[in-house]
């Protein structure tokens, strides 16, 4: 088993996962579920989805996503409203009021980003991370051929 100080995907996997740890301290005081502003985030990106997309979407078994769609609706963050064509297939859409939450959250752990990365790197880090962002984000959607 190679050496994790000296094996790079070792070690940007534990700057990927210490990063994450930080950023998610970062929220704000009873803030909602990290799964919960993952699917607000994703209704967002992408508008109105069929629960079965947005279990794809967020790797969630659809027993779980039916709990996690519940709260929201409770808290009317999301809508739920089933299909005219097919009844058994359920279309989910983002509120203005989820919207809100999920702006507050990301303005929180921005702003955090933004002053540490702007205390603790160099111009020339920030544009190598600024790239390296991108990349990252291919690295995210990857899915190998089957």
């Amino acid at each position: 088993m190679p050496n994790p100080v000296n094996d790079p995907t070792a070690l940007l996997l534990g700057s990927i996962l210490a990063l994450g740890r930080r950023l998610r301290s970062e929220r704000p005081s009873g803030s909602l579920s990290l799964s919960g502003l993952g699917i607000l985030g994703t209704l967002h990106r992408k508008g109105a989805l069929m629960t079965h997309q947005l279990a794809g979407e967020e790797r969630l078994q659809p027993q779980s996503l039916t709990r996690l769609l519940a709260d929201l609706e409770e808290q009317r963050l999301i809508t739920r409203k089933r299909s005219d064509v097919d009844r058994r297939e359920i279309s989910v859409a983002i509120t203005a009021k989820g919207r809100q939450v999920l702006m507050e959250d990301m303005t929180v752990r921005r702003a955090w980003l933004n002053t540490a990365m702007t205390a603790a790197l160099t111009n020339a880090e920030r544009e190598t991370l600024f790239a390296a962002s991108r990349i990252m984000s291919k690295l995210a959607s990857f899915e190998p051929a089957l």
